[in-house]
C-alpha cells in the first residue's frame, strides 16, 4: 500500500478516536446525554450504535457485533487491495478515509460493544433523531472521492 494511503487511513482513524474520547468522555456527553453547541443546528447527542446506518440491525448481540467488525475488515483489505496500482494522490487519500472511517468504528465495536455516535445536525424545525460520528463522514466522503477519483484500472 501507498504511503499516502496508509498516512490518511492513520490520520483519519486517529482524528475519529480523538474526537471520540474528547467528546463523549472528557466533555462528558456520555453522561450528560446531550450538548448544544449550535443551539438549533447542532447539537452533541449520545448514541451507542450496536447495528449499522440508522441503527438497522441493532440489538442482536454479539454475533452482528463482530461480523460487522469482520465485514470492515474485509471492506478495509479490499479497499487496500484495490488500489495497490492507484497513482492518483487524491484517490488514494479517499481510500485511506474509507479505511480509517471503517477501523474508527471497528476499534468503537471492539472496545464498547457498539458505535460511539454523538454528533446531530437540525435545521429549520426539522427534528433529526440521527447522531453520527467523524468515522461515518470520512467513510461517505472517501466513498465519494474513490468514485470520483480511482482510476480504471481495466484500461491503463
Amino acid at each position: 500500500m501507498s504511503k499516502i494511503l496508509l498516512w490518511s487511513a492513520a490520520l483519519t482513524l486517529a482524528l475519529d478516536q480523538i474526537t471520540k474520547v474528547v467528546v463523549v468522555f472528557w466533555m462528558e456527553l456520555i453522561s450528560k446525554g446531550q450538548i448544544d453547541v449550535w443551539p438549533g443546528f447542532v447539537q452533541f447527542h449520545m448514541a451507542w450504535n450496536t447495528g449499522i446506518n440508522f441503527g438497522l440491525f441493532a440489538g442482536q448481540g454479539d454475533l452482528v457485533r463482530w461480523f460487522l467488525v469482520a465485514v470492515a475488515l474485509v471492506v478495509c483489505g479490499f479497499v487496500g487491495f484495490w488500489m495497490r496500482d492507484e497513482k492518483k494522490p487524491i484517490a488514494l487519500i479517499a481510500a485511506g478515509l474509507v479505511i480509517g472511517g471503517a477501523l474508527g468504528n471497528s476499534l468503537d465495536r471492539v472496545l464498547y460493544g457498539s458505535v460511539a455516535d454523538f454528533l446531530n445536525v437540525t435545521c429549520c424545525g426539522f427534528y433529526n433523531p440521527y447522531a453520527f460520528n467523524v468515522a461515518d463522514i470520512t467513510i461517505f466522503v472517501g466513498l465519494f472521492g474513490l468514485v470520483i477519483f480511482s482510476t480504471d484500472h481495466k484500461n491503463s
